[in-house]
């Protein structure tokens, strides 16, 4: 059974294997992270059709006897200043994945950091007011490579003192447990979340009652 580091002298936190003991399934994670990421694309990029160019309704010269092409507007595609042909269009980049395989994706990345020993603790509640300094003193302690490698710092909408205090530090990335996803824990090198946090992340990651029935049967 794995352990959570506490960083500020208390004692450590012994991890649920329900959600922090589930073997790697990396094609899972890789599906689960492409969702993510896509999901934050805005999809607003926009390149005007001729039809939507500005002015070009006139024949820029008569059909025949010029000795030039023949032209029926100064906005086709093919004249500067003119339409552009599959350009792109408004849309969204989503793509569906399952409930259960979102959670089985959490619980892989969960477990990763759990094999790794790069899971850790530490009392938010601590932080009466917000400090920068302190805060870095604590990853430095803990985290001698800091910041050569990110950490993903997870606490609770309550903990706010905790959260001024970290979020300024270099290649640290701060987060309510809520918008904590699978591409956040890959990303980091190493994860710091306060009890609260982590007991939620566990709710979050364990299968539920009915999934273990299905697996046990």
């Amino acid at each position: 059974m794995a352990e959570a580091r506490a960083i500020d002298g208390s004692s450590a936190v012994t991890l649920d294997d329900r959600a922090f003991g589930a073997p790697f399934n990396g094609p899972l994670v890789h599906e689960s992270v492409r969702a993510e990421l896509n999901a934050r694309r805005q999809g607003t990029a926009k390149a005007k059709t001729r039809g939507e160019v500005r002015g070009g309704g006139a024949k820029p010269w008569r059909q025949k006897g010029t000795g030039r092409a023949r032209a029926g507007s100064s906005r086709s595609p093919i004249w500067t200043g003119g339409g552009t042909i599959f350009g792109p269009q408004p849309r969204h980049y989503t793509f569906k994945i399952n409930r259960k395989e979102r959670r089985a994706a959490l619980r892989s990345a969960l477990s990763l950091h759990a094999s790794r020993g790069s899971i850790a603790v530490m009392d938010a509640a601590g932080f009466d007011a917000p400090s920068t300094k302190r805060a870095a003193g604590l990853l430095r302690d803990w985290n001698p490579t800091h910041p050569a490698r990110p950490v993903l710092v997870v606490l609770t909408e309550t903990e706010r003192e905790a959260a001024l205090s970290f979020r300024n530090l270099e290649r640290v990335v701060v987060l309510p447990v809520a918008a904590v996803g699978v591409a956040d824990l890959v990303r980091a090198a190493a994860v710091l979340a306060s009890p609260a946090a982590l007991e939620e992340l566990t709710r979050r990651a364990a299968p539920t009652a009915r999934a273990q029935e299905e697996a046990a049967a």
